[in-house]
């Protein structure tokens, strides 16, 4: 290094830096006035000078590099020679200004004691890379400023991707997001996705968001096998469903005193580690949203072995008796081939008072009030059938029908009847439990919920049901032990509980209790996500259908009171609310509401109170 003296330049870490004094160590001024004592290896000498100030060194110096790099040819120079060819004068802020062109690598490379030329192809090269780069610079900022006014072109769909990624729950970041200065979350990309018109109203993230299917299952379907089967074809059995219903798995018969329970015979076809189980297991359930339905099993299964969609059907029947208590008792379960007529709810709620419904109907109560007699909770809340059909949402009150008990009803005892029998015979298997609701300060308050703010209240009280490998009480049904086995085609569970009951039948080996454990496990894990998504996805298009009917004005219940807010149910549509309480207003009155504003990616809607 050259000798250090006062006034000469120097770089220390990269800026300009003029030596003021020399001791021990090295005084120096750096940019914006600031001093600092540094070792002499801390800096690297550029010109003898002297400096005068280092501020806005060589700043406007306009030279020629490439003029000088042709005089230089393939010689090396030391920078003050490289300064005098591009500025004609070696000055300490020609010097820094060299240096600079030194570090930018364009024109030269080396070191400031032995500089380089650059060959005209690299700088050709890295000339048409940078004004690539600005252009993409350029690009990218007029695209941000469309963004950023709620605009885009064609061409900036492609940009987009990182932003529906993180709209959709499969990345934490997005460049285009942070860019503009917005909190990264799932919210925020999809509103910005509508604000664009990237999305429309019409796009459902939610089951994207929640990891699932994105389609139905498909796959071939093994031929039935011949097995000895009771014939049950004698009896009247009754599929009841909602209009439209296309998996109907269950329908139910009386012989004499004796009761069936007549469900599609899935893991007949459907064995235990199967190319077919391992699809429904990777699934956990058939998944229902208002756009359509992807089932869990492949839909050449469900028209095989459907209740009642062929003369025959092959099912595995629950038969049992209610005792004078009530009580499931006399159970065997069965293969069997049976006929089902399919009829509606509707069309049930209208054949209750004749044979043979009305006897089933009269069971069917007496179940019911046992239930109840063992602290069962029934929650009568508003229900709707959501669909979308050529992009509009219909939304359809469910009326209260006396056939949907019965239904109901029916299938917890072959639920109750199917837990009994795998503990009677030690069979590994699914039980769903439920523990007590949580309990209120004062006891003497605890009673069935009668009126719909109480209906709303107690629920919250209720506690999550649980899937188990040993029975448990299931509070919420009142019954001491209950496993769901009347859906095997919609739910993974159910096909589980019905392989056990075919493998015990048929004298194979069920399930131990850890494998059953590892299914129960890993389908709890899946259906949280799927209700979510089921969940999330009835309120996306409850909003949607709010934005296609503007001018809606509606029924609201007050069912809580807080804060100066009203927590509503607005029963047409099964929807629940909170809106500014008009003053003396009670818990459950009803008001008039209407929309004032409909926020779709954040699921927040705002009434207004009617007066």
């Amino acid at each position: 290094m050259t000798a250090l003296q006062p006034g000469a330049l120097v770089v220390y870490k990269n800026k300009p830096a003029r030596i003021r004094d020399l001791g021990d160590k090295i005084e120096i001024d750096l940019p914006g006035g600031k001093t600092q004592r540094v070792r002499d290896k801390d800096v690297q000498w550029l010109h003898a000078g002297p400096v005068a100030r280092v501020d806005g060194l060589g700043e406007g110096l306009r030279g020629e590099p490439d003029d000088a790099r042709a005089l230089m040819e393939n010689e090396a120079l030391p920078i003050a020679d490289v300064a005098e060819l591009v500025f004609s004068a070696a000055t300490p802020e020609t010097v820094w200004a060299t240096w600079l062109l030194l570090q930018d690598g364009l024109h030269f490379h080396g070191s400031p004691q032995a500089l380089y030329a650059q060959s005209d192809a690299h700088v050709e090269k890295q000339r048409n890379a940078r004004a690539a780069e600005q252009a993409a610079a350029e690009a990218e900022a007029a695209q941000l400023e469309r963004f950023r006014k709620g605009e885009m072109i064609a061409e900036d769909a492609g940009a987009l991707s990182d932003v529906e990624l993180l709209a959709y729950g499969k990345s934490a970041n997005s460049r285009i997001l942070k860019a503009l200065g917005l909190e990264q979350t799932p919210q925020l990309a999809h509103n910005l996705l509508l604000r664009l018109g990237h999305w429309d109203t019409q796009h459902n993230p939610y089951p994207a968001r929640y990891a699932a299917p994105a389609d139905s299952c498909e796959g071939d379907i093994p031929a039935l096998r011949e097995e000895t089967r009771r014939d049950l074809t004698h009896l009247a059995a009754f599929a009841i469903d909602d209009v439209g219903n296309t998996d109907p798995d269950d329908a139910i018969s009386l012989e004499d005193d004796r009761i069936w329970v007549h469900i599609a015979d899935v893991a007949a076809l459907v064995e235990p580690d199967s190319p077919l189980d391992l699809a429904a297991r990777e699934r956990g359930s058939s998944l229902y949203l208002p756009e359509g339905t992807r089932s869990m099993l492949p839909q050449a299964l469900v028209e095989q072995l459907g209740m009642g969609l062929a003369s025959e059907s092959p099912a595995l029947s629950i038969g049992f008796r209610l005792n004078h208590e009530g009580e499931v008792e006399d159970i065997e379960i069965t293969p069997s081939r049976v006929r089902v007529q399919r009829i509606t709810y509707v069309e049930a709620e209208q054949q209750l008072e004749q044979a043979p419904l009305a006897a089933l109907w009269v069971l069917a109560q007496r179940y019911q009030e046992i239930r109840r007699a063992r602290g069962a909770i029934r929650l009568q809340l508003p229900e709707v059938k959501l669909r979308v059909a050529d992009g509009q949402v219909q939304i359809r009150p469910l009326p209260w029908l006396r056939s949907r008990d019965l239904v109901t009803e029916f299938m917890l005892m072959a639920g109750e009847a199917a837990a009994r029998y795998a503990q009677q015979h030690n069979l590994a298997f699914p039980y769903s439990t439920q523990p007590p609701p949580e309990p209120l300060e004062n006891p003497a308050n605890d009673r069935p919920p009668e009126t719909l703010p109480e209906m709303v209240a107690f629920r919250r009280r209720f506690q999550r049901s649980q899937l188990k490998s040993t029975p448990d009480t299931h509070h919420g049904l009142g019954m001491a032990a209950y496993s769901q086995v009347t859906s095997p085609m919609r739910r993974y569970l159910d096909l589980v509980a019905h392989q056990q009951l075919r493998a015990h039948l048929h004298d194979a080996d069920p399930l131990d209790d850890q494998a059953l454990i590892e299914r129960v496990g890993a389908a709890e894990a899946l259906i949280g996500n799927l209700r979510r998504s089921e969940r999330e996805s009835n309120r996306h298009w409850t909003l949607v259908w709010f934005l296609q009917n503007p001018e809606w004005q509606g029924e609201a219940i007050i069912v809580n009171i807080e804060r100066g807010r009203a927590h509503v149910v607005i029963p047409e549509i099964a929807y629940e609310a909170r809106v500014r309480a008009p003053e003396g207003v009670e818990i459950g009155q009803a008001i008039q509401i209407a929309v004032r504003e409909v926020e779709l990616a954040t699921q927040d809607v705002l009434f207004r109170v009617v007066n």
